[in-house]
C-alpha cells in the first residue's frame, strides 16, 4: 500500500488511546466540504508526498510500547485490496486498530470484522439516505451504506459521525439521521471548518453557530447512548 501522510502522535483520533494516524490516498466520494482534498482530488494526489508501507511499519515498530493504537483514515482505506494484510502486520506489532470509513465497501468491512482486524470503526454518515447521492457526488450505493451501518454496529467499539454545515444539512436532515441510527452507541456532530475543502467554493460557507449545534445535540441525544459535538 501507498500512503499520503502520517501523524506520529494523536490524543484525539482514537478515543481514549494514544495513537498514530495513517492516511491512505484515493476516495470514491467527492464530498465538497472534504478537508483532505490532497488525498481525494486525483490532480492533488499526484503532488502529495507519499510514504511506503515499509516506512510506516518501520515507524510503528519504533513506537511499540509507546503508542496504544493506530488510526487508518483517508481518503477511503477500504478501497485497497491490500488493507487486511497491512492491518495484520500492524496487529502483529501489538497495536489496536481504528478504521475510519465512508461505508461504501461493506464487503471489505465485513472481512475486517470477521477476521478481527479492527477494534474500533468510525463511519462517516454524510446525510439522510435520501440526500446521500447529492452530497457525495452520486457514486453511493444506498444498499452498501445501509449494510455498512449494520456492520459498524457489530464492531467491538464504534461511532457514527456527521460533518454538518447549513448549506447542505437542515435541522430536519440531522434529526432524520438520528432516527435512522437510533440505538447506536455513539454519534458525533462534527463542526465544519472552512479552512481547506475539496470544492474551493465551500471556503466561503459558514458553519453552524455553536448554540445551534448545541440545540441539535440536545434533540439528538434521545436516539443515542452518547451524543456530542466535535470540532
Amino acid at each position: 500500500m501507498t500512503f499520503g501522510g502520517l501523524q506520529k502522535l494523536t490524543l484525539i483520533d482514537y478515543p481514549g488511546k494514544v495513537a498514530a494516524t495513517i492516511f491512505t490516498v484515493g476516495c470514491n466520494f467527492l464530498c465538497p466540504y472534504c478537508h483532505n482534498p490532497e488525498l481525494v482530488d486525483p490532480i492533488k494526489i499526484k503532488d502529495q508526498p507519499k510514504l511506503s508501507e515499509k516506512e510506516i511499519l518501520k515507524f510503528l515498530t519504533s513506537r511499540q510500547g509507546l503508542l496504544e493504537g493506530v488510526c487508518i483514515t483517508g481518503g477511503e482505506p477500504t478501497l485497497s485490496a491490500e488493507l487486511p494484510e497491512f492491518i495484520s502486520k500492524i496487529k502483529a506489532l501489538g497495536f489496536l486498530i481504528k478504521l475510519d470509513t465512508n461505508g461504501s465497501s461493506p464487503e471489505m468491512l465485513a472481512r475486517l470484522l470477521s477476521e478481527r482486524l479492527v477494534d474500533y470503526v468510525a463511519m462517516d454518515i454524510k446525510a439522510p439516505l435520501e440526500k446521500y447521492k447529492k452530497i457525495v457526488g452520486g457514486q453511493a450505493s444506498l444498499e452498501d451504506i445501509q449494510r455498512s451501518v449494520e456492520l459498524t454496529r457489530s464492531a467491538p467499539d464504534y461511532e457514527f459521525r456527521t460533518t454538518v454545515l447549513p448549506v447542505l444539512h437542515s435541522p430536519k436532515d440531522i434529526l432524520s439521521i438520528g432516527r435512522w441510527l437510533q440505538g447506536a452507541k455513539k454519534y458525533y456532530l462534527q463542526q465544519f471548518q472552512p479552512t481547506k475543502t475539496l470544492d474551493s467554493a465551500y471556503l466561503d460557507e459558514k458553519p453552524f453557530a455553536w448554540d445551534k449545534l448545541a440545540e441539535l445535540r440536545s434533540l439528538l441525544e434521545i436516539f443515542f447512548d452518547k451524543c456530542e459535538i466535535r470540532e
